[in-house]
C-alpha cells in the first residue's frame, strides 16, 4: 500500500506541473460549461474535442478530456435546480429535490450542498481507485488470451444487458459493432477484409469520426426537435445549509458515495441508476420521507455524491481491464488508443508515469471544480441565455474540422455524417448506440485473443470451457444474456397490458390515463 501512495505521489508531481494543470482547469472550465448546456452530453463533446488533443502528448490529452468527464457532472447540476432541466443523464434525480428548493429562493442551497457532496465524493472515489487499482491490474496480468477474451466477452453482455429497453437490439447493434472492427487489412493473414476495394477501408473504420457522429451529430440532429426553453432569471443567497441541514447532509453524502462507487465498479450500469438507487435508499432510511420530492436537501446530496463517486469508479474497469462501462468512458479510451495506449493490465506496467498522472489529476480537478463552482455558479447560470443556434453552428464546424484532420480525408467526414444520420435513427428506434462504440473499440481485442487461444489450443475450442476461470467468465456472461432477455420478456408483456385498458377507457367513453412522469426520465447516456 506504501509503494500505491508513493506512485500516486509521484503522478501528483506530474498533474501539478503547470502544463497539466493548466489543461486540467481548461478540461475542468469546458465539462462545467458542457454540463450546463443542456442536450450536449460529455460523449458528444469529448468526442468532438479529440482532434484538438492529437499534438498534446497523451498525458496532457487524457488528463483535459478526463476533467472533460467529471467537469460535466458539476455543471449539470446548475440547470437541474434552476430550470428544472438536468444537463445530464445523471443529473435527473437532482431535479426532484433541487428545483423545488429553487422555488423557495434557496437555489444557493442546493448548488452549494450539490458541490461539497461532489467533493467529498470524488476525492473518496479517486483514493478508492487508488486502494483498487494495483491488485486488480495485477490480477488481471495472470490472464491468458483464453481468460482475456472470457473476459472482454463478459463486459460485452453487461454492457448489452444495461442498454436500451430491448436486450436484442443491443445485442444487433453489438454484432454491427463487432463487424465494422473486422474491417480492414487481416492482421494474420494480411489480406484486406470488408474494404469493397476501398483504400480508405484498409485501415479499417476510424473510431474518431464514428464517435463523433454517434454523439456528437446526431446530438445535432436531435437538438433542431427541441424548441429552446426559457431561462428564468434567479437569484442566488447564500450556498451553506443550516446546520441541521449539514448534518443530514453529510450522512447522505457518505451514503451516497458509497452506492456510487459500488455500481460505478459494474461496466454497463448507466450513470442515472446510482443516483436513482442512493436517492430511494435515503429517503426509506429518512425519518421524514415527506420531505423528499419537496426540497429535501439531502436528497440533492445523496444524488450529487453518488453521480460523482460513480465517475470515479467507473474508471476503474478501464484502467484495470481495459473494458469501458459508459459512452463516456468508450471515447475516453479512445483517446488511449490513439496515443499508442491501450488500457488494461498492462498500463500500470507499461505507462505508470500515464496513468498515475492521470488519477492524481482526479484529485486535482476536482478541488479546480470546486472552486469554479462554489463561488462563482452564478456566473455559469448566465452561460444558459447563449442562443442554441450559435452552439449548434460552432459544434458542426468542430466536428467537420475534426473528422477532416485525422486523416486529412474527406472519407472520414463522410463516415462522420453517416454515422451522425445512424445515430439520430437509432435514437428514434429506442435502440443503444454505446454497445456499438464498445464493440468497435474492444472488437480487435476479443478477435485477438480469440486466435491467440485457439493458436495455443491447436484449433480445440473447448479450451475456454475447460480453462477454470474462462469456464466461470463465460457462465456469468451467459447468466447476464439469460436474465436480461426475461427481463426484456417481462417489459413486453407489461407494455402489451397497457393496451387493452387504454382501449376499454377509450370505449367508455374515457381518456387513456396518461403516465406520470418526472423531469428527464425518458433521459439515458446512449
Amino acid at each position: 500500500m506504501g509503494q500505491t501512495f508513493g506512485l500516486l505521489l509521484d503522478g501528483l508531481t506530474q498533474a501539478l506541473s503547470p502544463t497539466n494543470l493548466l489543461f486540467a482547469l481548461v478540461g475542468c472550465v469546458l465539462g462545467t460549461l458542457i454540463g450546463v448546456l443542456p442536450g450536449l452530453g460529455p460523449a458528444s463533446a469529448m468526442a468532438i474535442l479529440i482532434p484538438v488533443t492529437y499534438d498534446l502528448g497523451p498525458v496532457p490529452a487524457i488528463i483535459m478530456l478526463a476533467a472533460i468527464y467529471y467537469g460535466t457532472q458539476y455543471g449539470g447540476t446548475i440547470t437541474s435546480v434552476l430550470v428544472n432541466v438536468p444537463g445530464e443523464s445523471t443529473s435527473v434525480v437532482t431535479c426532484l429535490d433541487g428545483h423545488p428548493l429553487a422555488r423557495q429562493g434557496r437555489a444557493g442551497t442546493a448548488l452549494g450542498v450539490a458541490a461539497i457532496g461532489s467533493l467529498v465524493a470524488g476525492i473518496v472515489g479517486t483514493l478508492a481507485l487508488v486502494v483498487l487499482a494495483l491488485p486488480l491490474a495485477n490480477l488481471a496480468l495472470k490472464f491468458g488470451p483464453v481468460e482475456m477474451f472470457a473476459l472482454l466477452l463478459l463486459g460485452l453482455t453487461l454492457v448489452m444487458s444495461f442498454r436500451g429497453r430491448s436486450f436484442l437490439a443491443a445485442l444487433a447493434v453489438t454484432l454491427l459493432g463487432l463487424m465494422l472492427a473486422t474491417v480492414g487489412i487481416d492482421p494474420v493473414q494480411g489480406a484486406p477484409r470488408l474494404t469493397f476495394d476501398n483504400t480508405n477501408l484498409f485501415d479499417g473504420v476510424q473510431l474518431v469520426p464514428v464517435i463523433m457522429g454517434l454523439f456528437g451529430i446526431a446530438e445535432l440532429l436531435r437538438g433542431f426537435e427541441r424548441p429552446p426553453g426559457q431561462v428564468p432569471r434567479t437569484r442566488i443567497r447564500s450556498l451553506l445549509p443550516t446546520r441541521p441541514e449539514a448534518r443530514r447532509s453529510a450522512v447522505a453524502i457518505a451514503r451516497g458515495t458509497g452506492v456510487g462507487f459500488g455500481l460505478g465498479l459494474i461496466p454497463g450500469v448507466p450513470g442515472v441508476v446510482p443516483t436513482f438507487v442512493s436517492y430511494a435508499l435515503e429517503k426509506r432510511l429518512s425519518r421524514h420521507p415527506e420531505r423528499f420530492g419537496r426540497g429535501a436537501v439531502e436528497g440533492v446530496a445523496t444524488a450529487e455524491s453518488a453521480n460523482n463517486s460513480y465517475a470515479q469508479a467507473s474508471m476503474v474497469p478501464l484502467l484495470t481491464l481495459g473494458i469501458p462501462g459508459t459512452a463516456t468512458v468508450a471515447v475516453l479510451m479512445g483517446a488511449f488508443l490513439i496515443n499508442g495506449i491501450t488500457p488494461g493490465p498492462f498500463l500500470f506496467r507499461d505507462h505508470p508515469d500515464v496513468v498515475w498522472a492521470l488519477i492524481a489529476s482526479f484529485l486535482v480537478g476536482n478541488v479546480i471544480l470546486f472552486v469554479l463552482n462554489f463561488p462563482l455558479v452564478g456566473v455559469w447560470a448566465k452561460i444558459l441565455r447563449i442562443p442554441h443556434a450559435y452552439l449548434r453552428a460552432m459544434i458542426l464546424l468542430f466536428c467537420v474540422i475534426g473528422a477532416y484532420t485525422l486523416r486529412q480525408s474527406t472519407f472520414d467526414i463522410g463516415v462522420m455524417l453517416v454515422f451522425g444520420v445512424l445515430g439520430y435513427l437509432f435514437d428514434k428506434l429506442e435502440w443503444p448506440t454505446v454497445p456499438l462504440v464498445i464493440a468497435l473499440i474492444l472488437g480487435p481485442m476479443l478477435e485477438k485473443n480469440l486466435r491467440a487461444a485457439l493458436e495455443l489450443s491447436g484449433g480445440d475450442a473447448t479450451v475456454f470451457l475447460t480453462a477454470p476461470i474462462s469456464a466461470v467468465l463465460l457462465a456469468v456472461a451467459t447468466a447476464v444474456v439469460v436474465l436480461s432477455l426475461r427481463g426484456a420478456g417481462r417489459i413486453r408483456a407489461a407494455t402489451a397490458g397497457l393496451a387493452p385498458a387504454e382501449e376499454q377507457a377509450t370505449k367508455a367513453g374515457g381518456a387513456a390515463p396518461e403516465p406520470a412522469s418526472r423531469p428527464g426520465e425518458n433521459m439515458e447516456e446512449r
